[in-house]
């Protein structure tokens, strides 16, 4: 198998391609759409699972549909044999949003018969039952995404949250069937789009492998969060002999696709997301922090940026992580200034004190809290290919870029992902020289 994926955002690549290489099948993130007419090696270097990173969670759906077909289009060319919808595990988006849109735009240039797929990953306590999606527990509309800035989630049902996007039918494959084994799975798989309960990571192998048997007769799209795709890529590893056992709760391996090690010439932590999880982890972090403001950033964006850069420059310890976050006070930023323009002062200013960290202060390791401002640091560095290596936790992978022609080691990773410890442990996953 060749697994080649779109994924709606950076992270969300970064989650899949991680686990997939986790599981024994060497992976790559391709940023942004190939360039159309040019050949694209896309399972360059040994790589069995190759991910598009787009922006599009809450790009126009017309935007969104254009460049997810442009991505499988090219993968497909590029050898692809299975193609896979990577959406958030909390499903984000909005009656009108971009997953069934994507969805048919992926069957239409797979001559499919329709997906099969699940947003639960168990890895990162997302779960599927009777349709109802948990985060960490919790049915989604009661956690905090209930009040997410962009994609506030008030449904916790996934069939009702996909029927409004597409005209085709959504039908769910409950977890009672999924017990019975792949062949169950297959056969209660209708035409459109089936999401399928899941629990465990053996649900994922047997949703993973209904999959595989139902693209015998016909083509299938794979869909879902990361753990379907991990399903599918420990399915492909096992063919190739590279895979262990599948772990039930999985296990938190650190071994991935080789990398270049990059020699550590400086570790910038820029924490762009408001979720729980990172608040939590910008609190435990005990090193040198400096605060964001978007309302200094609304007043005199040159000013703040020449601030920060400042202060990077003069930091005392070179090589001691230094973490810029984004205000708390989110919520008065958000209703003064509107949601959207608050969330992009922040986004470029993020993404313009990376370029400056890399470019200008020779920084070498960044750690990224955030979809959107992991997209607009990677379109900033100019980076278009990410390496994948060692995760430093489930869904949260290093990887090596080229920007500016050097080698940077870059973690991206969803708000909502990681310990509150993570901004001190991560780099000891990270690909260092010695």
């Amino acid at each position: 198998m060749r697994l080649g994926a779109i994924a709606d955002d950076v992270t969300g690549a970064c989650d899949l391609a991680g686990r997939a290489a986790e599981a024994g099948l060497p992976a790559t993130v391709l940023l942004g759409v190939p360039d159309a007419g040019s050949p694209v090696d896309a399972f360059a270097d040994g790589a069995g699972c190759t991910v598009v990173a787009l922006i599009a969670r809450t790009a126009p759906v017309e935007r969104a549909v254009a460049e997810a077909s442009a991505a499988a289009r090219a993968l497909l060319a590029a050898g692809a044999t299975q193609l896979y919808q990577k959406y958030c595990s909390t499903f984000d988006s909005t009656p009108r949003g971009n997953i069934g849109p994507i969805a048919d735009a992926l069957v239409a240039v797979a001559g499919a018969s329709g997906t099969i797929g699940t947003p639960s990953t168990p890895g990162s306590a997302r779960t599927q039952y009777a349709g109802t999606l948990f985060a960490g527990g919790i049915p989604l509309a009661e956690s905090p995404m209930r009040d997410h800035p962009l994609t506030p989630m008030r449904d916790s049902d996934v069939v009702r949250l996909l029927r409004p996007q597409t005209p085709k039918p959504v039908s769910l494959v409950r977890w009672e069937d999924v017990r019975l084994g792949p062949d169950r799975i297959a056969a209660l798989s209708r035409e459109g789009h089936t999401l399928v309960d899941a629990l465990l990571e053996r649900d994922l192998d047997a949703i993973a492998a209904a999959i595989l048997r139902s693209a015998l007769e016909r083509p299938v799209v794979a869909s879902g969060g990361a753990g379907v795709g991990t399903a599918l890529a420990r399915s492909a590893a096992s063919e190739r002999g590279d895979a262990g056992a599948p772990a039930d709760p999985p296990h938190t391996a650190t071994t991935a696709t080789t990398v270049p090690a990059v020699p550590v010439t400086g570790r910038l932590i820029l924490a762009g997301s408001a979720s729980a999880a990172t608040r939590a982890q910008i609190e435990a972090f005990g090193g040198d922090v400096h605060i964001l403001d978007p309302f200094d950033l609304a007043d005199d964006p040159d000013s703040e940026l020449l601030r920060l850069r400042e202060a990077l420059a003069r930091r005392t310890e070179p090589l001691a992580p230094v973490l810029v976050a984004a205000s708390r006070d989110v919520a008065r930023a958000q209703r003064e200034l509107g949601a959207a323009r608050a969330a992009g002062l922040i986004e470029t200013a993020l993404a313009e004190l990376a370029a400056i960290a890399v470019h200008d202060l020779g920084f070498s390791h960044l750690l990224v809290a955030g979809g959107e401002t992991s997209g607009a640091v990677t379109s900033r560095l100019g980076a278009r290919r990410l390496l994948i290596g060692r995760q430093a936790a489930p869904g949260v992978p290093w990887a090596v870029a080229l920007a500016g022609g050097r080698d940077v080691a870059l973690l991206l990773k969803s708000g909502n992902f990681g310990g509150a410890d993570l901004f001190t442990t991560a780099w000891e996953a990270a690909p260092c020289a010695p």
